[in-house]
């Protein structure tokens, strides 16, 4: 399995991933990882341990399934070198897996280089898995549609227990506090909400560009809690304590922070990016048009006077978490992914 071990979606997928196949799939995890930062020396040991990762592969013991993990542009790059030489060198199954938030752009990007890249790694792979039915339409545009399948981001629910006993609305939010999250918009959106919505509470967490807003905010108004970066165990406390999730995003594939909000009973307020649209509909949250924070206060407030529809919607949010965006559905999906596959690779060498 490939991967990208940087911290983000991807490498806590595959944590999960692998755990939930552990009963009928042996893995072993390639880290593929460079080192975050900056500047030309950055740029330098970046190339340099991307070289010295990939020679080392060739020397692993040669897997019965490959199963690479990719974003775009540079980190599907990278994994062209993986998936050429496990398919034409090892002669094994290779799956490419699609995550990235910008992989439409990078789809249709006026590039030969990134269009030819493109062309060679989706034609040497067996199958090309995508989180939802949006990213398979845009993917089976560059490569045969019948490779292409669409598997959904899981949780696992249990780890996601809501303890809100209050009638009082929390809204959560727990991401990077960058522009393409819309963490500006979100700031802009509270401070207008806090001063027309009583018994309100705001939980923020994350780091970035727009930390020193978000400490404004706490020191303006007793409503808006900042906890910086939190660990994976006090983000799931936020979550249960939450009743409204926002995540104003300009682009998204399909966030399992949204996911993780769902299972832990909160109503949704997210951006019509990506696969987010397919995942709250109109009895699960509100889907707003990104960078519009007027829109999302609007939502918010909606929401935030109608307690008994936001209790409703975190009811019919942990429902389908548990029936469709939970590990042991997808860990069989996966599972059944492998073994079509490896059956098909059989009967190609008989």
């Amino acid at each position: 399995m490939g991967s990208n071990r940087t911290v983000g979606g991807i490498p806590r997928y595959i944590d999960q991933q692998v755990e939930h196949l552990s009963d009928n799939v042996t893995t072993r995890v390639y880290d593929t990882e460079t080192p975050s930062g900056s500047g030309p020396l950055w740029v330098v040991l970046a190339v340099f341990q991307t070289m010295f990762t990939a020679l080392r592969f060739p020397f692993r013991r040669r897997p019965d399934i490959v199963h690479v993990h990719t974003a775009h542009w540079f980190s599907f790059y990278r994994a062209t070198f993986y998936i050429l030489f496990s398919r034409y060198i090892w002669r094994v199954p290779v799956v490419v897996h699609i995550h990235g938030s910008s992989f439409d752009e990078f789809l249709t990007a006026n590039s030969i280089v990134a269009q030819t890249i493109q062309r060679i790694g989706f034609h040497a792979c067996s199958s090309v898995i995508t989180l939802s039915d949006y990213w398979r339409e845009l993917v089976e545009t560059h490569t045969n549609a019948d490779r292409v399948i669409a598997i959904q981001n899981a949780v696992d629910p249990e780890k996601y227990a809501d303890s809100s006993d209050t009638k009082d609305q929390t809204i959560v939010y727990v991401s990077h506090l960058s522009e393409r999250k819309g963490a500006a918009e979100f700031a802009t959106a509270i401070s207008a909400l806090v001063d027309q919505q009583d018994g309100l509470t705001v939980h923020v967490a994350g780091s970035g560009q727009y930390a020193d807003r978000i400490e404004q905010l706490e020191d303006e108004y007793n409503e808006v809690n900042y906890h910086g970066y939190v660990s994976e165990e006090k983000k799931r406390d936020l979550l249960a304590d939450g009743t409204i999730f926002v995540l104003p995003s300009y682009a998204e594939g399909l966030p399992i922070a949204i996911l993780e909000a769902m299972a832990a009973g909160n109503a949704i307020v997210s951006t019509s990016v990506g696969s987010i649209p397919e995942v709250i509909t109109e009895d699960r949250g509100r889907v707003i048009e990104p960078g519009d924070p007027s829109a999302l206060r609007t939502a918010l407030q909606s929401l935030c006077r109608s307690n008994s529809e936001v209790s409703r919607m975190a009811v019919r949010n942990q429902e389908i978490v548990q029936t469709k965006y939970n590990w042991e559905c997808i860990a069989s999906e996966l599972y059944d992914t492998y073994s079509e596959l490896l059956s098909r690779d059989i009967e190609s060498e008989r």
